[in-house]
């Protein structure tokens, strides 16, 4: 991936029409999150956001948008990767997720970043009627020219490795790191600060029930009762992590991060990693929440942020 310094090289790196709209327009993304439990599906939510333990519900909710000047964009602006050749990329990718799902922002960050369109198929938290015909009932599931594929990391691994062949490992020792990292340690910090106070909580909901795929009834249902359950939930997750102070580590995980790039661009050198992908996919749905706003305004996170939202560009999701 090289990096863009002047429009008409632009103009050329990034192709289709909502390139030379970005080129016009500035550079313009939005990521919605959206779908989780409320009160009456209590019982669901651990299920839903993949917790051990049924009295902790690990979410993230949030929603994205950013916009910067076309001018920043043509000294900014990083190239999607390009792709491999077109013999060795996925023909037909089906998405089953929530939009809030951490998990399934990972592998969308890996499928826009490489330009691979897939349809997303929003599937409801309470019938899950979406994927009853599959044993897995947890998501994100990816159907690939027919081959089902479960689990974040699994998915990506199996995406890279499909697109480079010649390269079985498809990523180093620190790469490994903070992938883990990813799902160890920084998922476990955003529902504490999402779900933080009463206010916070319906923030999320009010974004979550907009989005997701409920029922009118299921809808209301959700915002109030919702906010309510995981506004209880996320401080028996705070206490189950050993979070005392939910902003203090959120901001402590931005800074490692960035600790972590030692100056570079990416952790992957001067293009994104699997690592920075993973980073991103988790970040992007909390981004314009006021935990988001609150992490970069603190923080230093958010250089890379930007840098982030501009090399992965826009959403490769096509219509169902």
């Amino acid at each position: 991936m090289r990096r863009v310094n002047h429009l008409a090289t632009l103009s050329r790196a990034i192709s289709g029409a909502a390139a030379h709209q970005r080129l016009v327009q500035g550079a313009a993304m939005m990521s919605t999150y959206a779908a989780s439990n409320s009160q009456c599906i209590a019982s669901r939510i651990a299920e839903n956001f993949r917790i051990s333990n049924p009295s902790v519900a690990r979410g993230v909710t949030g929603t994205v948008f950013f916009s910067v000047a076309a001018s920043s964009l043509a000294q900014e602006v990083q190239a999607k990767e390009s792709p491999p050749v077109e013999k060795l990329m996925p023909k037909d990718v089906v998405l089953y997720q929530y939009e809030a799902c951490p998990f399934c922002n990972k592998v969308k960050a890996f499928l826009d970043y490489y330009n691979i369109p897939y349809k997303v198929v929003e599937v409801n938290p309470i019938s899950k009627k979406e994927i009853k015909w599959s044993d897995y009932k947890k998501v994100p599931i990816l159907k690939v020219d027919g081959e089902q594929m479960v689990d974040s990391s699994d998915i990506v691994d199996k995406l890279f490795q499909r697109m480079h062949p010649d390269n079985s490992v498809p990523d180093s020792d620190e790469e490994t790191k903070w992938r883990g990292w990813v799902d160890n340690h920084l998922v476990h910090v955003l529902s504490p600060n999402i779900y933080r106070s009463v206010s916070e909580a319906l923030e999320s909901f009010d974004y979550i029930t907009t989005h997701g795929n409920f029922s009118f009834t299921e809808r209301l249902v959700a915002k109030y009762a919702g906010a309510t359950a995981m506004y209880f939930v996320s401080k028996k997750l705070k206490k189950r992590h050993n979070i005392t102070d939910e902003r203090a580590a959120l901001y402590g995980a931005a800074e490692t991060w960035v600790d972590a790039l030692r100056g570079r661009q990416y952790l992957g050198g001067s293009k994104p990693n699997l690592a920075d992908l993973a980073v991103f996919g988790v970040l992007r749905p909390i981004r314009y929440l006021k935990s988001g706003k609150d992490m970069v305004e603190h923080t230093h996170i958010g250089e890379w942020y930007s840098r982030m939202e501009n090399a992965v560009g826009e959403p490769c999701r096509v219509k169902a």
